[in-house]
Formats: structure tokens, C-alpha cells, sequence
């Protein structure tokens, strides 16, 4: 799929759209205005990787509305491959910026997923910030497809214009997909651990620390269980520039 107004760049076979932060935002105002549902995925060298040898997650990735750069990995990897991305988009931050647009707009969120009672506590701080906010449901459920039925009904009664799903990835994009027509939401968007550091139970990395491109390191640093993902970090960087020196890695 993906918006026809980007262009974008296929790093490993995957595509991640040429966006800006504003123009992302102005996309997904219009998905509200054409009122069927569409899906948004935040992408990362660890997203590229798992499509790798995940079908049905590369699928998921092919078929979103919207593919964000999120991770830095992804600006070098398409420097590196002559399509350059204008800007790293991340989920933590345009989470945040799509509250404050709701604020003015009058959009209705629903925040799913984390543990439990942290979508409430990430709801308060959202109402803080941004008074004049709607988020119209909070719940942690599970990816589980036993409870698919319940939690679909809880969202369709609540009747948002955005659904936040924080159940990290690839699940919470495999759920999106697999669910997204029973929804009924204009905006569904896999956010991973934003609505933790929005709750204020999880610390992102310091703003230094995100403009060199070392965020990675910080979230190592705090969960030093991810290690085993970041082993994908430097096949994923060989695997790049393979493809800049045999492949064209333009769409």
C-alpha cells in the first residue's frame, strides 16, 4: 500500500516512506477523513530484520498506509543506499504530537496494551499535558487471539479515530493487521514502549543522546535483556551494504 503522495526507499526489501513528522501528521488527518481503517508502522533495523524471516510480518509491513522511519538505522541505511529519508519519525514523539493535535481537533484515542494499569497511567499524563485531550478507553488485554472478540467490541463501542497498540512488535503489528477491518479505525498505529515512558515508567534516552543516534544504547543500558535483538544490528548493517554495492534499493 502506502501513501501515494511519499516516495520511498526498499532497505532489504522492506519500504519505509519518505516522510517528515508534519507530513505524517497530515496524513493520518486525512485517513480520519476518509474514515476507513488504516494502519501505521513505526519502523527499525530490528523491524527489517524479523520481516526477514517472518512472512507474515512482511506482509504486515507491505500492506501499512504509513511506514515511519524510526529507528537512526534507517536514515544510514538509505544514505548508504542513495534514497536519503528526511527525517528520523518516531512513535515516542509523535504519539505526544498527536495528542496535542486531538486536543485542538477534537480526535478520540484509545491507548492498548503495556502492563497493566499503565495505559491509565500514560491517559492521566496525556490530560495533563494536554487538557482538552479525549481518550475515549484505556486497557492492557493481551495480542492473545482468545481475547481478540472482547477487546474489539471494548474499541468499537468506544468509537476513536486513533488506536494506540503497545504490545511491541512484531506482535502488536500482527494483531493490527490481522484485526484491522473489524475495528473500525481510521488510525491504528503499533507504538511499543511510548506509552511506558509517557507513564513515566520507563526513561527514554536523554535528547543528546537521541540526535547521535545512541538511543539504542541508552535502552540497552535500562534493559539489558534486549542484547539478543541488538545481535541483529550488525548483519543488519552488512546485509545494507550488500545491497548498495549489488542492489539499486529504490522503489
Amino acid at each position: 500500500m502506502g501513501d501515494v503522495r511519499f516516495g520511498s526507499v526498499r532497505i532489504l526489501g522492506v519500504r519505509v516512506d519518505k516522510v517528515t513528522t508534519e507530513q505524517a501528521l497530515g496524513a493520518m488527518e486525512r485517513f480520519i477523513a476518509e474514515g476507513r481503517p488504516h494502519q501505521i508502522v513505526t519502523l527499525n533495523p530490528e523491524f527489517v530484520m524479523e520481516a526477514q524471516r517472518n512472512p507474515e510480518f512482511r506482509v504486515t509491513l507491505e500492506e501499512a498506509d504509513l511506514a515511519l522511519p524510526d529507528g537512526v538505522g534507517l536514515l544510514w541505511a538509505a544514505r548508504l543506499l542513495g534514497q536519503p529519508l528526511p527525517e528520523r519519525v518516531t512513535g515516542s514523539d509523535t504519539v505526544p504530537l498527536i495528542a496535542e493535535m486531538s486536543a485542538r481537533r477534537g480526535y478520540r484515542l484509545y491507548l492498548l496494551g503495556a502492563a497493566p494499569g499503565v495505559a491509565e497511567k500514560a491517559a492521566e499524563a496525556l490530560r495533563r499535558k494536554y487538557p482538552g485531550v479525549q481518550i475515549v478507553g484505556t486497557y492492557a488485554g493481551s495480542p492473545d487471539p482468545a481475547e481478540e472478540e472482547g477487546i474489539i467490541a471494548r474499541i468499537r463501542e468506544a468509537s476513536p479515530d486513533f488506536l494506540f497498540v503497545a504490545y511491541g512488535a512484531p506482535r502488536q503489528d500482527l494483531w493490527i493487521h490481522r484485526n484491522l477491518s473489524r475495528l473500525g479505525v481510521p488510525v491504528c498505529m503499533g507504538v511499543g514502549g511510548t506509552l511506558d515512558f509517557i507513564a513515566g515508567v520507563a526513561v527514554r534516552a536523554p535528547r543528546w543522546m537521541r540526535k547521535m543516534g545512541l538511543e539504542w544504547l541508552h535502552r540497552l543500558l535500562h534493559q539489558p535483556w534486549r542484547w539478543r535483538r541488538m545481535l541483529a544490528l550488525p548483519r543488519f548493517a552488512y546485509l545494507v551494504a550488500r545491497q548498495a554495492l549489488f542492489g539499486a534499493g529504490r522503489e
